[in-house]
């Protein structure tokens, strides 16, 4: 994969889904350059298997896993607290694990799956790993989005969309939250040496989401196929931004191809971004988890 190196030597880099796709090759280049990858996966077993691949092609020991369901908040919460237990600091936070699904089904926190592991696992893991990204600064967190956020409006009183389920519009409205999400926290954070960045990684040629699709989408994803980049290519922004040191001052930006570029009118609405965030906390509450308290800087 031709990347530049640049020098993560003494850096944790902590990715979900890192057993596949680009989040894997994510895990790969910046093993390469001398990072500690903290992968946290669903999977025991997948896991495994591509914790001991990472190993292998980056040549390095320094690859470590844990094991954490994002739709269940107990499981987040152990996850970051044994990630506590090993580790003093985190350099950088890439939020890239998510799923597309075809049927519709409700998590026990009352919350539909594909939000409730696409954002609000991710909002939540986020939070809970607040107190230490600061006192680790300058640390990173990344959100790994999509153009596909471009094709919805996030209805924030059906956010369960109880009245009509459509599976892509249901991912649509996740890669939104990611930038709404984004764009919130970069401002409650600003000041503190946490930049919090978001990014479209391509049309990349994996396995997501491949067994979910339906009559609808089955045609247009085969057609498509012929335009997918590779997961190396896929992987290349947010490697970029986990390593280089001409984004470390940059933060609550969305990024294509290494670039800033303006995301949807829809995702750039304040009001909306303070909203979502209000509907997040009240999913924090029903978790009946104590979150330490996000300062206002």
């Amino acid at each position: 994969m031709n990347e530049k190196l640049f020098d993560m030597k003494n850096k944790n880099v902590l990715i979900t889904g890192a057993n596949s796709g680009i989040g894997k090759e994510t895990a790969v280049a910046l093993a390469k350059m001398g990072a500690t990858i903290i992968m946290l996966c669903r999977n025991k077993e997948k896991g495994e298997k591509a914790l001991q691949e990472i190993k292998q092609r980056a040549n390095t020991n320094k690859v470590d896993l844990i094991i954490a369901d994002l739709s269940d908040p107990n499981s987040i919460y152990f996850a970051v607290s044994k990630y506590n237990e090993m580790f003093d600091k985190l350099d950088v936070l890439i939020n890239n694990a998510g799923l597309f699904l075809k049927e519709k089904t409700i998590e026990a926190t009352g919350y539909e799956t594909t939000f409730a592991v696409n954002h609000l696992g991710h909002y939540l893991m986020t939070l809970l790993f607040i107190d230490l990204l600061v006192k680790s600064t300058p640390s990173r967190i990344i959100n790994v989005s999509s153009e596909a956020h471009r094709f919805t409006k996030l209805n924030l009183e059906d956010i369960n969309m109880e009245k009509k389920y459509r599976s892509f519009r249901a991912y649509s409205n996740s890669k939104l939250a990611n930038i709404l999400f984004t764009y919130e926290l970069s401002r409650k954070l600003e000041g503190t040496g946490v930049t919090v960045n978001m990014l479209h990684p391509g049309f990349v040629n994996t396995n997501f989401g491949k067994n979910q699709y339906n009559k609808l989408t089955k045609p247009f994803m085969k057609l498509s196929g012929l335009f997918t980049i590779s997961t190396a290519k896929g992987a290349k922004t947010s490697i970029y931004l986990a390593s280089s040191p001409e984004v470390k001052d940059i933060t609550g930006k969305y990024f294509k191809k290494s670039k800033v570029t303006r995301s949807s009118k829809e995702s750039r609405k304040l009001k909306l971004q303070e909203e979502l965030w209000e509907i997040s906390q009240e999913y924090v509450k029903k978790t009946q988890l104590v979150l330490p308290e996000l300062k206002v800087y």
